[in-house]
């Protein structure tokens, strides 16, 4: 997948590309990733905490799930002006949550909008974002292209 990310960045994206990706989420991700951000919120942690507030276990961190869209940005090299997440339904330990993507605005200067939906294994809408940004333009889709000839280098999933 990430090759072709790559790929429909080099040729030129624009409105209404779609891009889907898929992950499972694990207790030591959320908490790896408590340890890099210092969200140290019961919720991720204590299951007396998740009982109070009626769920059915202990959650990932809704912005662990929401980076899902850091993988297709940086495949694409998008440059992120910003992003308004909404946290639906919590994500638990070992779910799989799929990730899809569609441009909705392209203009010629690079500047884009993005909208993505995040489901779990059940079709469960758990979150969803507005993505602003800028998309790269012919010479940066150059550099992506002499980058991929090369094999990638510093692309740890392609």
């Amino acid at each position: 997948m990430p090759e072709l990310l790559r790929q429909k960045a080099v040729q030129g994206l624009k409105p209404g590309d779609t891009f889907t990706i898929t992950r499972t989420f694990t207790r030591e991700e959320t908490e790896a990733f408590g340890d890099l951000t210092r969200d140290y919120n019961p919720v991720h942690y204590d299951t007396r905490w998740t009982d109070a507030k009626g769920f059915n276990g202990l959650i990932c961190h809704g912005l662990l799930v929401g980076g899902m869209i850091c993988e297709f940005g940086g495949q694409v090299g998008w440059l992120a002006t910003g992003m308004d997440f909404k946290f639906i339904n919590p994500v638990y330990f070992n779910d799989t949550i799929e990730c899809r993507i569609v441009l909705t605005e392209v203009d010629g200067n690079g500047k884009a909008r993005a909208e993505a939906e995040f489901f779990n294994q059940d079709e469960t809408l758990v979150g969803m974002v507005s993505l602003r940004g800028r998309l790269p333009l012919s010479g940066d889709q150059s550099i992506l292209s002499r980058m991929m000839e090369e094999g990638d280098p510093t692309n740890k999933i392609a």
